[in-house]
């Protein structure tokens, strides 16, 4: 079954009141996000990983350790990557439930501690790249930060919360500004209840 472009599931300009704008999500959503698709297509059809679920081609294409990997896992993973990031994100303001919550105090010891240290993460990643809030293979939550488009399904976590910090993600908005970036993600973006239906039952 071949890779289809989602619908965002909010309007072109519904993100823009809070930090981002209908021109970041047309070339963002429409132009990058299309490319992935229609490149993994491509190079998957043919293959051995052709109808294969996104995950297990993910998890199979992935090379630890290698600095570059294969246009098959760049292109797949990074299709996927969006896909939860539009979900990650709302144009209203969606707080956080109490579950999440008490998760994340006992993991940072406070949620404010949380958010310093996934801006960190996210600020520090150099070039290209995500950082996240994963459920880890010992249960707890951890922040973690990755390359290109490695994801936390590489390593056998559960992605509870992604940003990507491509340039593409934030430049038109933000210019060089990444922080800033980072923080207005965490403070007018992320739609929690999502983040919180993640967490593994």
């Amino acid at each position: 079954m071949a890779f289809t472009l989602p619908d965002l599931p909010y309007p072109h300009d519904a993100l823009a009141a809070r930090g981002m704008s209908r021109e970041t999500l047309e070339y963002h959503h429409d132009l990058h996000h299309k490319a992935y698709v229609d490149n993994g297509n491509k190079l998957v059809a043919g293959t051995e990983w052709e109808g294969k679920p996104i995950e297990e081609i993910i998890r199979g294409t992935y090379q630890p350790g290698a600095v570059a990997q294969s246009g098959i896992f760049n292109n797949v993973s990074q299709h996927w990557n969006h896909c939860q990031f539009w979900e990650m994100m709302s144009p209203k303001g969606v707080g956080m439930p109490s579950e999440l919550e008490k998760r994340i105090v006992d993991s940072f010891g406070s949620v404010a501690k949380f958010k310093e240290e996934f801006a960190a993460a996210g600020a520090a990643q150099f070039g290209s790249g995500w950082c996240w809030l994963v459920v880890d293979t010992d249960g707890r939550l951890k922040v973690t930060k990755t390359e290109n488009g490695v994801n936390p399904l590489c390593f056998g976590q559960t992605a509870l919360l992604g940003c990507d910090v491509w340039e593409h993600s934030y430049y038109i908005d933000y210019r060089n500004r990444r922080p800033a970036y980072l923080q207005n993600f965490l403070e007018n973006l992320v739609n929690w209840e999502n983040v919180a239906s993640r967490l593994p039952g």
